[in-house]
């Protein structure tokens, strides 16, 4: 997608998810990453829009992204639920992987939750660990926020202390102990792909810290913080990282660990919501 005209293309997209659902104004985004499509089944009532409808709206071809918006309440609370993202892998650029939260955000959402698939780097994680991102290392080798600057949207040097919320964790720790599910706090680190990351890599992601290791999430993260929304990232842990299983890295096996985890993850959303609606 072209630097150019690319406030207007978000604008396009917007004002036609708006003409379709009329009076419904989404406070909370959740996006679900790969095999949790079906969190979105906690929706009441739910208005499903195919990302091919929406004008200039990138289309995801990663296993287990649907590409779909549905719009609806979770616990009482409007929602824009989106169905899988893209990715750099897929050729997209990080303004196109970025596309719909940017949409989002001009859509006036207050809350931006993102949901992932990871590997666990962290020795102590293993496949069905639920982690809340409290920081990220962006190992991709690019910024989203690179190029043209748009002051409509956000300054040109957002800061990234609080990159995820500390109210939205800690609602998020709370909602999980109500709902009986162990969470730990953790360092995403997010690389390029698509291939996986190899040993030697994995052993430095520890060493600057990481937790859990992907491919997306946070280019999302930078525009969410850049245009001010409130931003929260639950990763499910997939399978472990690179040379610490002894066993090759499969998308299947991405797609099998998180259809198991989902019902976890759909009941700290549906918890998280209900704490959301009653806040504000």
């Amino acid at each position: 997608m072209s630097n150019d005209g690319y406030y207007d293309k978000v604008l396009e997209a917007l004002n036609y998810l708006r003409s379709v659902a009329g009076d419904f104004q989404p406070r909370t985004a959740i996006i679900l990453g790969s095999g949790l499509g079906s969190v979105s089944e906690e929706v009441s009532s739910p208005q499903i829009i195919s990302a091919k409808d929406i004008p200039h709206w990138p289309r995801s071809t990663a296993p287990g992204h649907a590409g779909q918006v549905v719009l609806g309440k979770i616990e009482g609370r409007p929602v824009a639920l989106l169905k899988g993202r893209v990715h750099c892998y897929e050729g997209y650029s990080m303004r196109d992987v970025t596309f719909s939260t940017r949409v989002l955000g001009m859509w006036g959402v207050a809350q931006y939750i993102a949901t992932n698939a990871s590997g666990g780097v962290d020795t102590c994680l293993k496949p069905g660990d639920v982690v809340l991102v409290q920081d990220h290392i962006n190992h991709m080798g690019t910024n989203p926020l690179t190029g043209p600057t748009e002051p409509r949207w956000n300054v040109r040097f957002p800061d990234m202390t609080h990159a995820y919320s500390r109210r939205l964790l800690d609602m998020c720790e709370r909602a999980a102990m109500e709902e009986g599910i162990q969470v730990t706090r953790g360092v995403y680190i997010a690389f390029s792909g698509p291939s996986y990351e190899t040993p030697a890599e994995i052993r430095m992601a520890r060493v600057m810290g990481a937790s859990v290791v992907g491919m997306s999430t946070v280019p999302e993260v930078i525009v969410s913080n850049a245009m001010g929304m409130e931003t929260a990232v639950i990763s499910c842990v997939a399978n472990l990282a690179a040379g610490m299983s002894g066993e090759p890295l499969t998308e299947e096996e991405v797609l099998v660990a998180m259809q198991s985890a989902s019902g976890n993850v759909g009941r700290l959303i549906c918890s998280l919501m209900r704490r959301l609606e009653d806040d504000f």
